[in-house]
């Protein structure tokens, strides 16, 4: 056995031959037993830990002191988790941008910006869903709430039947509609992708069309060079290339010059 930069490397031929207190001490064994006894009872427990269902978090915003510890009683007794609760619309919005939470109660009257106000800047930032609390179920009421982006509305006095199924129902549509918009999202950047793809394709394409084209022009010139100037093929291309570069003069170009100068012409007609 030796060893090497503080790693042990044992020869192969004399492995059975080591004694296990060389490598471990019988103390240092039983803390390792010991250690893995331990992490091995303690797994299960941090499994059960994790496998807890988170529990829904709310922010409640209702002016009325008594209704709101009332309303906050109500949704943690059936497994809610408040996380912020608010007098008035303005702290609505600060509380909801802060925490973002899962849903948030918001009543309709309330000083300093109403909760059709407070509603509306939420749903419009697309923080959470929001169902709002009214003591009237009156047809324009509901109507300007559900304008502002309320998602469901429940009226006063609160009961369980009726508000833990509105808020259900609050996030589900919240969440429904927020798949729908990062379908439409992935959607337009696919159709972007394909556009790009699209452009470039057309880029290339008439690229290769003008390279074609190029290269059909210069062998017209070639060809004029050999007949009209006593050029050799080899000799017509590298003065046409040599001038091209030299010139600074697009092989294209030069190419319809020469063909200009050298091309075929209509043969006189012969009046006898």
């Amino acid at each position: 056995m030796t060893w090497k930069e503080g790693t042990m490397t044992v020869n192969n031929t004399h492995e059975s031959e080591v004694p296990m207190e060389d490598v471990l001490t019988a103390e240092e064994l039983k803390a390792v037993a010991e250690g893995a006894t331990s992490l091995e009872q303690t797994a299960p427990k941090d499994e059960e830990k994790s496998s807890e269902p988170r529990k829904r978090t709310v922010v409640v915003a209702e002016d009325e002191s008594v209704n709101r510890l009332d309303l906050v009683g109500m949704l943690e007794d059936n497994g809610y988790k408040v996380v912020g609760e608010a007098a008035n619309g303005e702290e609505a919005i600060e509380l909801t941008r802060k925490l973002r939470p899962d849903v948030v109660c918001m009543d309709v009257k309330m000083p300093r910006m109403d909760g059709i106000t407070a509603a509306a800047t939420i749903c419009d930032e697309n923080i959470a869903p929001v169902v709002m609390l009214t003591a009237f179920s009156q047809p324009d009421l509901v109507k300007q709430a559900t304008g502002a982006g309320a998602m469901a509305y429940v009226t006063k006095p609160y009961e369980e039947s009726k508000l833990l199924p509105a808020l259900e129902v609050a996030m589900g549509r919240f969440a429904e509609i927020n798949d729908l918009l990062d379908s439409v999202e992935r959607s337009e950047n696919r159709l972007k992708q394909t556009e790009e793809q699209l452009k470039q394709a057309e880029e290339k394409l008439k690229k290769t069309e003008d390279t074609l084209e190029e290269r059909k022009l210069v062998d017209r010139a070639k060809g004029l060079l050999m007949d009209k100037a006593d050029f050799s093929e080899q000799g017509a291309f590298r003065w046409i290339q040599k001038t091209s570069m030299d010139q600074r003069i697009p092989k294209k170009r030069l190419a319809m010059a020469i063909i200009a100068k050298y091309g075929d012409t209509k043969p006189e007609s012969n009046n006898e």
